[in-house]
């Protein structure tokens, strides 16, 4: 037992070392790239370090299984080079044995990342999403509630808010829509009510709307506007829409299902959210598995030579298994191949051919 808590503390030494410089170089990377990304005069030194940071948290939480790859690897390093590896496999302990404290650690590593860290990056990524539209100007954004679902959207005048009871899959076409128009000092100017919205190249087609312009007269009921076809401007395109009605991303895991739920009741298709929803639930087994990859070539003593092979090796088996993990993630989005197979598969494949491996090169 005690042997399991200190493997389990030098590697959680091992990954908080390799976090904490990763960390750094984010920071510093997405900090130049802010710079570089917006005007001068709009965002300086303390408003790109302040995206950088708000940037950083998502992009190490996506970097994860391989941070857990590169701890494992200095830890049975640093094992092997201080002979403890050789001295508890001489003590009696197998390979699986002495694995078990740090495949642990990163299991629950993993799922404190789901059930904690996912929310601050969702909460994160929001905010680092508005810092940029106002630092571009770029005022879009939407949301989806019981009431059905809300859109906002730049005009010449000031701002125009869309308010639909329920679209088709792709975003371009509403039902039961409302338009309300604001000037640049947030005063009402005009409300449309229409049967349906249809989103056309640098417009929206109403059909069967009216209008309410407010004007000085007391009455906007008697100057009232009845059309059979009215458009609308618009800059916004269907990918703009149907990306900013919640990026997986940004929202946290625990509100993820009633927002999955909340958005096919209003027409949009579901199918990414319920992806990356299993894709965080096989989070903690994906880390388990970095661990055995990371761990299968370096569970050896430096004096059987070849060590910079085998490091390659497990870097480039664990990248492997990531960018398997990425490829399967796109086609259950695309709805290719079942969910929980885009979801489940890589992780366990890992395991399974970690395992095997493992079996092999140690105790075959």
């Amino acid at each position: 037992m005690k042997l399991d808590l200190y493997f389990a503390r030098r590697f959680i030494r091992s990954f908080l070392l390799v976090f904490g410089v990763f960390f750094g170089i984010v920071y510093l990377i997405d900090m130049v790239e802010q710079m570089r990304r917006f005007d001068s005069d709009a965002v300086g030194m303390l408003e790109a370090g302040e995206l950088a940071l708000l940037k950083a948290p998502a992009t190490m939480y996506r970097m994860l299984p391989l941070l857990t790859v590169l701890a494992t690897i200095m830890l049975f390093l640093g094992l092997a080079r201080t002979s403890e590896m050789v001295v508890s496999r001489a003590s009696g302990r197998s390979a699986i044995r002495s694995l078990f404290a740090p495949v642990l650690t990163a299991y629950l590593f993993g799922a404190l990342g789901v059930a904690a860290l996912n929310p601050i990056v969702a909460g994160t990524s929001k905010q680092f999403e508005l810092a940029s539209a106002r630092y571009a100007g770029n005022v879009n954004t939407s949301s989806v509630s019981d009431d059905g679902l809300w859109l906002r959207q730049a005009s010449d005048g000031g701002q125009v808010v869309i308010r639909a009871n329920r679209s088709n899959l792709d975003g371009t076409q509403f039902i039961g829509v409302t338009f309300y128009g604001f000037d640049r000092a947030g005063a009402a100017t005009y409300r449309i009510d229409a049967e349906q919205a249809v989103l056309q190249p640098g417009e929206w087609i109403l059909s069967v709307a009216k209008r309410w312009t407010f004007s000085a007269t007391e009455n906007a009921e008697q100057d009232s506007e009845v059309f059979a076809t009215l458009s609308v401007p618009s800059d916004l395109t269907r990918d703009q829409i149907r990306d900013s009605f919640g990026s997986p991303e940004a929202i946290p895991i625990w509100q993820l299902p009633a927002f999955i739920e909340q958005l096919e009741r209003a027409g949009f298709s579901a199918l990414q959210h319920r992806v990356w929803m299993q894709m965080e639930l096989a989070n903690p087994a994906l880390l388990a598995a970095m661990v055995l990859i990371g761990a299968v070539f370096t569970m050896r003593h430096t004096r059987f030579g070849r060590t910079g092979l085998m490091v390659l090796f497990a870097i480039l088996l664990g990248f492997s298994v990531y960018f398997l993990r990425n490829f399967a993630q796109v086609l259950g989005q695309n709805g290719q191949i079942p969910i929980f197979v885009a979801a489940w598969a890589p992780p366990l494949a890992g395991i399974f051919l970690s395992l095997g491996l493992l079996f092999h090169m140690e105790d075959g």
